[in-house]
Protein backbone atom coordinates (compact mmCIF):
# COMPACT_ATOMS: atom_id res chain seq x y z
CA UNK A 1 0.00 0.00 0.00
CA UNK A 2 1.37 3.34 -1.07
CA UNK A 3 0.20 6.43 0.82
CA UNK A 4 0.43 9.96 -0.57
CA UNK A 5 -1.08 12.74 1.49
CA UNK A 6 -2.79 14.97 -1.05
CA UNK A 7 -3.63 18.59 -0.34
CA UNK A 8 -7.44 19.06 -0.15
CA UNK A 9 -6.95 22.53 -1.69
CA UNK A 10 -4.80 21.92 -4.77
CA UNK A 11 -4.10 18.20 -4.89
CA UNK A 12 -0.32 18.58 -4.53
CA UNK A 13 1.78 16.25 -2.40
CA UNK A 14 1.93 17.17 1.33
CA UNK A 15 4.94 16.54 3.60
CA UNK A 16 5.67 16.83 7.31
CA UNK A 17 7.13 20.28 8.09
CA UNK A 18 9.67 20.30 10.93
CA UNK A 19 9.21 24.05 11.47
CA UNK A 20 5.47 23.89 12.13
CA UNK A 21 4.99 20.26 13.17
CA UNK A 22 2.16 19.96 10.66
CA UNK A 23 1.50 18.27 7.35
CA UNK A 24 2.16 21.03 4.83
CA UNK A 25 1.51 21.65 1.15
CA UNK A 26 4.43 23.57 -0.34
CA UNK A 27 2.33 24.39 -3.38
CA UNK A 28 -0.54 26.35 -1.85
CA UNK A 29 0.59 26.57 1.78
CA UNK A 30 -2.27 24.65 3.37
CA UNK A 31 -1.45 22.97 6.69
CA UNK A 32 -3.09 20.07 8.51
CA UNK A 33 -2.75 19.12 12.19
CA UNK A 34 -1.43 15.55 12.30
CA UNK A 35 -3.09 14.79 15.63
CA UNK A 36 -6.44 15.00 13.84
CA UNK A 37 -5.49 12.32 11.34
CA UNK A 38 -6.91 8.77 11.71
CA UNK A 39 -4.58 5.88 12.50
CA UNK A 40 -3.83 5.04 8.87
CA UNK A 41 -1.15 2.54 9.76
CA UNK A 42 -3.50 -0.09 11.29
CA UNK A 43 -3.51 -2.69 8.52
CA UNK A 44 -3.25 -6.44 8.13
CA UNK A 45 0.46 -7.25 8.11
CA UNK A 46 2.16 -9.55 5.66
CA UNK A 47 5.73 -10.58 4.91
CA UNK A 48 8.12 -8.29 2.98
CA UNK A 49 11.36 -10.22 2.91
CA UNK A 50 12.51 -9.05 -0.52
CA UNK A 51 12.67 -5.88 -2.60
CA UNK A 52 9.24 -4.91 -3.82
CA UNK A 53 7.72 -2.73 -6.53
CA UNK A 54 5.26 0.07 -5.84
CA UNK A 55 3.53 2.42 -8.24
CA UNK A 56 3.77 6.10 -7.36
CA UNK A 57 0.26 7.52 -7.44
CA UNK A 58 1.65 10.99 -8.09
CA UNK A 59 3.38 10.31 -11.42
CA UNK A 60 2.84 6.61 -12.10
CA UNK A 61 6.52 5.66 -11.88
CA UNK A 62 7.55 2.28 -10.46
CA UNK A 63 9.37 2.55 -7.13
CA UNK A 64 11.60 -0.33 -6.07
CA UNK A 65 12.56 -0.32 -2.40
CA UNK A 66 14.52 -2.54 -0.07
CA UNK A 67 12.53 -4.74 2.28
CA UNK A 68 13.45 -2.57 5.30
CA UNK A 69 12.26 0.75 3.83
CA UNK A 70 9.00 2.10 5.24
CA UNK A 71 9.07 5.65 3.87
CA UNK A 72 10.91 7.17 0.94
CA UNK A 73 10.60 9.67 -1.91
CA UNK A 74 9.81 8.98 -5.55
CA UNK A 75 13.03 9.35 -7.60
CA UNK A 76 11.04 10.69 -10.56
CA UNK A 77 8.69 13.31 -9.12
CA UNK A 78 10.06 13.75 -5.57
CA UNK A 79 6.74 12.91 -3.91
CA UNK A 80 6.91 11.72 -0.30
CA UNK A 81 5.82 8.09 -0.05
CA UNK A 82 4.83 6.04 3.02
CA UNK A 83 4.68 2.26 2.55
CA UNK A 84 1.85 1.51 4.94
CA UNK A 85 1.92 -2.28 4.58
CA UNK A 86 5.39 -2.24 6.19
CA UNK A 87 4.10 -0.29 9.17
CA UNK A 88 1.34 -2.66 10.17
CA UNK A 89 0.91 -5.30 12.85
CA UNK A 90 4.17 -5.96 14.69
CA UNK A 91 5.97 -3.62 12.30
CA UNK A 92 3.93 -0.63 13.49
CA UNK A 93 5.96 1.73 15.71
CA UNK A 94 4.43 2.73 19.02
CA UNK A 95 6.03 6.17 19.26
CA UNK A 96 7.80 8.77 17.16
CA UNK A 97 9.73 11.98 17.84
CA UNK A 98 9.02 14.29 14.88
CA UNK A 99 11.71 16.38 13.20
CA UNK A 100 12.07 19.88 14.67
CA UNK A 101 15.17 20.77 12.58
CA UNK A 102 14.37 21.58 8.95
CA UNK A 103 16.50 20.58 5.97
CA UNK A 104 17.63 24.18 5.54
CA UNK A 105 18.68 24.43 9.20
CA UNK A 106 20.54 21.13 8.98
CA UNK A 107 22.47 22.30 5.90
CA UNK A 108 23.31 25.62 7.55
CA UNK A 109 24.65 23.76 10.61
CA UNK A 110 26.68 21.46 8.36
CA UNK A 111 28.35 24.40 6.63
CA UNK A 112 29.16 26.01 9.98
CA UNK A 113 30.59 22.71 11.22
CA UNK A 114 32.83 22.45 8.14
CA UNK A 115 34.25 25.94 8.65
CA UNK A 116 35.01 25.32 12.34
CA UNK A 117 37.47 22.52 11.61
CA UNK A 118 40.89 23.62 12.89
CA UNK A 119 42.77 20.80 11.16
CA UNK A 120 40.56 20.23 8.11
CA UNK A 121 41.77 20.90 4.53
CA UNK A 122 40.90 24.28 3.10
CA UNK A 123 38.79 22.81 0.28
CA UNK A 124 36.63 20.91 2.74
CA UNK A 125 35.52 24.10 4.47
CA UNK A 126 33.66 25.42 1.42
CA UNK A 127 30.86 22.89 2.01
CA UNK A 128 29.89 22.88 -1.65
CA UNK A 129 30.35 19.21 -2.47
CA UNK A 130 27.45 17.65 -0.61
CA UNK A 131 26.43 14.39 -2.30
CA UNK A 132 23.19 14.01 -0.40
CA UNK A 133 21.33 15.23 2.70
CA UNK A 134 18.69 12.89 3.99
CA UNK A 135 16.11 13.20 6.73
CA UNK A 136 15.77 9.72 8.18
CA UNK A 137 13.65 8.17 10.88
CA UNK A 138 15.87 5.56 12.51
CA UNK A 139 14.22 2.62 14.30
CA UNK A 140 15.01 2.37 18.01
CA UNK A 141 13.84 0.31 20.95
CA UNK A 142 13.26 2.35 24.10
CA UNK A 143 13.61 0.16 27.17
CA UNK A 144 12.23 0.58 30.66
CA UNK A 145 14.51 -1.48 32.90
CA UNK A 146 14.53 -2.46 36.57
CA UNK A 147 17.73 -3.43 38.37
CA UNK A 148 17.74 -5.22 41.71
CA UNK A 149 21.21 -4.86 43.23
CA UNK A 150 22.63 -6.63 46.28
CA UNK A 151 26.13 -5.73 47.41
CA UNK A 152 28.40 -7.02 50.16
CA UNK A 153 31.60 -5.16 50.89
CA UNK A 154 34.19 -4.43 53.53
CA UNK A 155 34.86 -0.78 54.28
CA UNK A 156 37.85 0.46 56.22
CA UNK A 157 38.39 3.65 58.20
CA UNK A 158 41.94 4.71 59.00
CA UNK A 159 42.79 7.14 61.80
CA UNK A 160 46.27 8.40 62.65
CA UNK A 161 46.99 10.02 66.02
CA UNK A 162 49.93 10.86 68.26
CA UNK A 163 50.40 9.82 71.89
CA UNK A 164 53.59 10.80 73.62
CA UNK A 165 56.53 10.04 71.37
CA UNK A 166 54.59 7.61 69.24
CA UNK A 167 52.43 7.95 66.13
CA UNK A 168 49.66 5.39 65.94
CA UNK A 169 47.60 4.24 62.95
CA UNK A 170 44.24 2.71 63.77
CA UNK A 171 42.29 0.79 61.12
CA UNK A 172 38.70 -0.33 61.66
CA UNK A 173 36.80 -2.63 59.33
CA UNK A 174 33.05 -2.60 58.72
CA UNK A 175 30.71 -5.00 56.98
CA UNK A 176 28.71 -3.12 54.35
CA UNK A 177 25.47 -4.37 52.79
CA UNK A 178 23.29 -2.64 50.23
CA UNK A 179 19.96 -3.76 48.78
CA UNK A 180 19.10 -1.35 45.97
CA UNK A 181 16.16 -1.09 43.59
CA UNK A 182 16.75 1.03 40.48
CA UNK A 183 14.45 1.96 37.61
CA UNK A 184 15.69 3.30 34.29
CA UNK A 185 13.24 4.56 31.66
CA UNK A 186 13.54 4.95 27.90
CA UNK A 187 17.04 3.59 27.36
CA UNK A 188 17.55 3.94 23.57
CA UNK A 189 19.15 1.29 21.36
CA UNK A 190 19.10 1.65 17.57
CA UNK A 191 17.61 -1.35 15.82
CA UNK A 192 18.90 -0.84 12.27
CA UNK A 193 21.78 -2.96 11.03
CA UNK A 194 22.70 -0.23 8.52
CA UNK A 195 23.34 2.47 11.13
CA UNK A 196 26.60 2.71 13.03
CA UNK A 197 25.85 2.02 16.71
CA UNK A 198 28.57 4.36 17.98
CA UNK A 199 27.30 7.19 15.76
CA UNK A 200 23.74 6.73 16.96
CA UNK A 201 24.87 6.64 20.62
CA UNK A 202 26.72 9.93 20.15
CA UNK A 203 23.56 11.64 18.89
CA UNK A 204 21.87 11.14 22.27
CA UNK A 205 20.14 12.41 24.26
CA UNK A 206 16.68 12.98 22.84
CA UNK A 207 14.01 14.95 24.67
CA UNK A 208 11.28 12.41 25.35
CA UNK A 209 8.75 15.08 26.22
CA UNK A 210 8.24 15.32 22.45
CA UNK A 211 7.30 11.65 22.05
CA UNK A 212 4.11 11.27 20.02
CA UNK A 213 1.85 8.32 19.35
CA UNK A 214 2.91 7.11 15.94
CA UNK A 215 0.96 8.32 12.91
CA UNK A 216 2.10 7.78 9.34
CA UNK A 217 1.83 11.46 8.26
CA UNK A 218 4.94 12.22 10.36
CA UNK A 219 6.94 10.20 7.81
CA UNK A 220 5.77 12.07 4.73
CA UNK A 221 8.77 13.60 2.95
CA UNK A 222 11.36 11.61 4.91
CA UNK A 223 13.02 8.22 4.70
CA UNK A 224 12.24 5.62 7.35
CA UNK A 225 13.18 2.01 7.92
CA UNK A 226 11.76 -0.80 9.99
CA UNK A 227 13.81 -2.53 12.66
CA UNK A 228 16.20 -5.40 11.88
CA UNK A 229 16.54 -6.56 15.50
CA UNK A 230 13.67 -7.22 17.88
CA UNK A 231 13.53 -6.15 21.51
CA UNK A 232 14.89 -9.44 22.89
CA UNK A 233 17.94 -9.35 20.61
CA UNK A 234 18.94 -5.85 21.72
CA UNK A 235 18.15 -6.24 25.43
CA UNK A 236 21.78 -7.19 26.31
CA UNK A 237 23.01 -3.95 24.74
CA UNK A 238 20.41 -1.93 26.66
CA UNK A 239 21.62 -3.54 29.88
CA UNK A 240 25.24 -2.76 29.04
CA UNK A 241 24.38 0.92 28.52
CA UNK A 242 23.31 1.32 32.16
CA UNK A 243 26.12 -0.68 33.79
CA UNK A 244 28.28 2.37 34.52
CA UNK A 245 25.32 4.23 36.00
CA UNK A 246 24.50 1.31 38.29
CA UNK A 247 28.09 1.03 39.52
CA UNK A 248 28.29 4.77 40.02
CA UNK A 249 25.10 4.73 42.09
CA UNK A 250 26.38 1.85 44.21
CA UNK A 251 29.57 3.79 44.93
CA UNK A 252 27.58 6.89 45.88
CA UNK A 253 25.76 4.94 48.62
CA UNK A 254 29.00 3.73 50.23
CA UNK A 255 30.83 6.82 51.41
CA UNK A 256 32.91 7.88 54.37
CA UNK A 257 35.36 4.99 54.16
CA UNK A 258 39.09 5.14 53.48
CA UNK A 259 38.73 2.14 51.18
CA UNK A 260 36.04 -0.26 50.04
CA UNK A 261 36.53 -3.86 48.93
CA UNK A 262 33.58 -5.62 47.35
CA UNK A 263 33.11 -9.26 48.35
CA UNK A 264 30.01 -9.77 46.19
CA UNK A 265 27.95 -7.71 43.78
CA UNK A 266 24.80 -9.17 42.25
CA UNK A 267 22.99 -7.11 39.62
CA UNK A 268 19.75 -8.50 38.19
CA UNK A 269 18.38 -6.28 35.41
CA UNK A 270 15.05 -7.09 33.82
CA UNK A 271 12.99 -5.52 31.09
CA UNK A 272 9.72 -3.93 32.15
CA UNK A 273 8.67 -2.43 28.80
CA UNK A 274 10.09 -1.86 25.33
CA UNK A 275 8.70 0.62 22.82
CA UNK A 276 9.38 0.48 19.09
CA UNK A 277 10.13 4.12 18.31
CA UNK A 278 11.30 6.18 15.33
CA UNK A 279 13.83 8.94 16.08
CA UNK A 280 14.80 11.74 13.65
CA UNK A 281 18.31 11.98 12.18
CA UNK A 282 19.73 14.16 9.41
CA UNK A 283 22.50 12.43 7.45
CA UNK A 284 24.85 14.36 5.16
CA UNK A 285 27.17 12.46 2.82
CA UNK A 286 30.08 14.63 1.74
CA UNK A 287 32.50 13.71 -1.06
CA UNK A 288 36.04 14.96 -0.53
CA UNK A 289 39.31 13.68 -1.97
CA UNK A 290 37.69 10.51 -3.38
CA UNK A 291 36.28 9.57 0.03
CA UNK A 292 32.79 9.88 1.48
CA UNK A 293 32.56 11.56 4.89
CA UNK A 294 29.52 11.33 7.13
CA UNK A 295 27.92 14.14 9.10
CA UNK A 296 24.94 13.38 11.33
CA UNK A 297 22.59 15.63 13.26
CA UNK A 298 19.99 14.86 15.88
CA UNK A 299 16.84 15.96 14.06
CA UNK A 300 15.22 17.10 17.29
CA UNK A 301 17.97 18.80 19.32
CA UNK A 302 20.42 19.81 16.59
CA UNK A 303 23.36 17.98 18.17
CA UNK A 304 26.07 17.43 15.55
CA UNK A 305 28.36 14.43 15.14
CA UNK A 306 30.91 13.96 12.39
CA UNK A 307 34.45 13.05 11.51
CA UNK A 308 36.04 15.53 9.08
CA UNK A 309 39.11 14.79 6.96
CA UNK A 310 42.47 15.85 8.39
CA UNK A 311 45.00 18.17 6.67
CA UNK A 312 48.40 16.76 7.58
CA UNK A 313 50.02 20.04 6.51
CA UNK A 314 47.96 21.84 9.15
CA UNK A 315 48.78 19.13 11.66
CA UNK A 316 52.51 19.55 10.99
CA UNK A 317 52.28 23.36 11.22
CA UNK A 318 50.32 23.14 14.45
CA UNK A 319 52.77 20.71 15.99
CA UNK A 320 55.68 22.90 14.92
CA UNK A 321 54.24 25.79 16.89
CA UNK A 322 54.18 23.88 20.15
CA UNK A 323 57.54 24.36 21.86
CA UNK A 324 58.66 21.23 23.63
CA UNK A 325 55.39 19.51 22.79
CA UNK A 326 56.81 16.30 21.34
CA UNK A 327 54.94 14.01 23.71
CA UNK A 328 51.67 15.90 23.26
CA UNK A 329 52.10 15.89 19.49
CA UNK A 330 52.65 12.15 19.34
CA UNK A 331 49.62 11.54 21.53
CA UNK A 332 47.34 13.71 19.38
CA UNK A 333 48.73 12.21 16.18
CA UNK A 334 47.95 8.75 17.52
CA UNK A 335 44.39 9.86 18.20
CA UNK A 336 44.02 11.20 14.66
CA UNK A 337 45.48 8.12 13.02
CA UNK A 338 43.36 5.87 15.19
CA UNK A 339 40.14 7.74 14.45
CA UNK A 340 39.72 9.14 17.95
CA UNK A 341 38.81 12.72 17.07
CA UNK A 342 35.14 13.43 16.44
Amino acid sequence: MLIHYKCPNCGADMVFDADTGKLTCHSCGRQENIENFPDEFIRNSFSNDEAKEYHCKNCGAIIITEADTTATTCSFCGAGVVLADRLSGQMAPAKVIPFTISKEEAMKAFKAWCKNGKLTPKGFMTADRVKNITGMYVPFWLYDLNSRVQVNAVGSKVRTYTSGDYVYTETKYYDVYRDINLDYVKIPVDASEKMNDDLMDRLEPYNYRDLKDFKTPYLAGYIAEKYNYDESELLPRAKSKIENYINSYISSTISGYSSVRYTSKNIDTKQKHAYYTLLPVWMVYYDYNNAVHIFAMNGQTGKVIGKPPISYKKVAAWFGGIAGGTFISLKILALIMGGGLW
